[in-house]
């Protein structure tokens, strides 16, 4: 695609000469006449092709200062290089001024023009790519990359989202390992600080002599080895959010410091002659039941009202097991990619029986970690028990072969049943888990749980279809989709018109594809005589 250059001059011989050098050099030219017509072409349906602007200073009605005054006051960066046969001092200070690129005296070679616009165009991409990496760092987490399934989950999220949207004070309880610091990013993520500062600070694991200084900073000398001036994490995080994890743990003296920064919005820096104005939210976390803290007198009481204006509670992992097979597919892909193990691409059944049936103390932070190491132990394309020592070790009365037995269809038949509901699956999760449903009816969801039974303890895969081969290459696209295509021949009892249906092509391209993959000879038991194909 050739950048577009816009010519602003009302001599028309200077305007073919300058035409006839851009696009030698591959350049699309727009031409103007004069200034009126230049303000035309920059604010009209042209304006987002336009990449460059060469303006002639002097000409009738409105002149070339006149132009990029305008573009100065409508804050369009386009770049402009200006050319004039009058090149005093005076003028080009001007229009350096007014943000002037370059500026060429007339009559101008085609070469210095074409290098002009080459360095005017590299400035162009500079910013443009400046642009979008800010963009991409705004794009903060939020609750779509939050991995649940679960109903209880679902209302943390729904109440986490509407807090999001205002400045309330937000108290996040939980056990430990159970996504409390996720929450607070999201809701961070999601509300008008999403650009600006996440200041996180562990409350449990401030050595207690620095509790206040590394908080709210200190002066040059205002105290034994304080030789530098310190900026404490309340000035960090100030126009953004302070995420106080493991509140609780604070001491009692600084408790009484911290409610005054929260309800005065200004900080007393150790050491220094006034106070700082901070401006910030506060999200605090605990695993601690703060109001039996506050009863045993370990945490004052005009604090923790002033901390838990909108309490949220986290269920533990244990009281919503159906987010492990989610979750689970969530960190193999993730892990897989970052250790350089992507051949691995399955997970057996029998592990995530097993998986499912662990009562995860450490919660999501514990199953993170087993997977990690599950996947650095892995010695092929599965995962399996084998690669859980530790798990396996912490259930010695979880028989796998009596657990198993009859566990995958009610697994299938639950995984059915619950997708309708779910409102926060992503994407990436969506390649992991079991076939999407179309419709939400018991008979099929039955028929397609049978199916699972026969299908899953021989093929280990959840109806995943393998996108990488056992060299570790992607599949050629046609050995994909004739799995594809012979998976749904299994799941719909060879019905054409409903395989057709649900692969969304047409019943004869489905006829000619099971014919190009030599899939024209497969019979199936099925009594629908209309519909079933045995041969072509």
């Amino acid at each position: 695609m050739t950048d577009t250059i816009l010519i602003v001059d009302d001599d028309p011989v200077q305007r073919r000469l300058l035409e006839a050098a851009l696009v030698k050099k591959g350049h699309t030219v727009i031409k103007a006449e004069n200034g009126e017509q230049a303000l035309e072409q920059i604010n009209g349906s042209n304006a987002a092709s336009i990449k460059a602007v060469i303006l002639d200073l002097i000409m009738p009605g409105i002149s070339g200062m006149d132009v990029m005054e305008a573009l100065q006051n409508s804050q369009n960066s386009l770049p402009v290089i200006v050319q004039t046969a009058q090149g005093g001092i005076e003028t080009v200070v001007n229009a350096m001024r007014l943000g002037a690129f370059d500026f060429v005296v007339k009559p101008v070679a085609p070469e210095r023009i074409q290098a002009a616009i080459a360095k005017a165009l590299k400035l162009e991409i500079t910013k443009t790519t400046i642009v979008k990496t800010r963009k991409r760092t705004k794009s903060n987490f939020s609750f779509k990359d939050i991995v649940t399934t679960n109903v209880n989950m679902g209302t943390v999220l729904r109440i986490g989202e509407k807090a999001s949207k205002s400045q309330i004070p937000v108290l996040i309880e939980g056990e430990s390992g159970v996504g409390k610091e996720l929450i607070a990013k999201a809701i961070q993520g999601s509300g008008d600080r999403a650009d600006k500062p996440f200041i996180t600070v562990n409350c449990g694991a401030l050595p207690e002599n620095l509790v206040e200084s590394l908080l709210f900073g200190h002066e040059k000398g205002s105290f034994t080895g304080a030789s530098d001036k310190h900026i404490g994490k309340f000035e960090e995080a100030n126009g953004g959010t302070l995420f106080l994890d493991e509140v609780g743990e604070l001491p009692l003296d600084l408790q009484v410091k911290l409610l005054r920064a929260i309800q005065e919005g200004e900080i007393d820096p150790v050491g220094a002659k006034r106070p700082i104005k901070v401006d910030i939210r506060i999200i605090s976390a605990t695993n601690r039941n703060l109001s039996e803290e506050v009863a045993a007198g370990r945490f004052r009481q005009d604090l923790f009202y002033r901390l838990s204006v909108l309490p949220i509670v986290i269920p533990p992992l244990r009281n919503r097991n159906e987010d492990i097979p989610a979750l689970v597919y969530h960190f193999v892909k993730k892990i897989s990619v970052e250790e350089n193990r992507k051949d691995i691409c399955a997970v057996n059944p029998k592990l995530m029986q097993m998986l499912k049936s662990h009562d995860w103390p450490g919660n999501i932070r514990e199953l993170e970690n087993a997977i990690f190491r599950a996947i650095v132990l892995c010695d092929n394309d599965e995962l399996s028990p084998n690669d859980f020592p530790q798990i396996v070790s912490q259930m010695p009365n979880f028989d796998l072969k009596n657990e198993f037995e009859g566990a995958v269809p009610h697994a299938a038949t639950e995984y059915a049943a619950t997708q309708h509901e779910v409102s926060m699956q992503t994407p990436d999760e969506e390649k992991f888990l079991a076939p999407e449903l179309l419709e939400n009816d018991a008979e099929q969801i039955s028929d397609i749980a049978q199916i699972f039974e026969d299908k899953i303890p021989a093929t280990g895969l959840f109806g995943m279809v393998n996108l990488v081969s056992k060299e570790g290459q992607i599949r050629n696209l046609d050995e994909i989709e004739a799995e594809a295509i012979r998976f749904a021949i299994d799941i719909y009892n060879g019905r054409m018109s409903e395989i057709a249906r649900r692969l969304g092509i047409g019943r004869s391209t489905l006829y000619r594809k099971l014919k190009e993959y030599g899939l024209e000879n497969i019979n199936d038991d099925s009594n629908d005589s209309n519909d079933v194909y045995t041969s072509i």
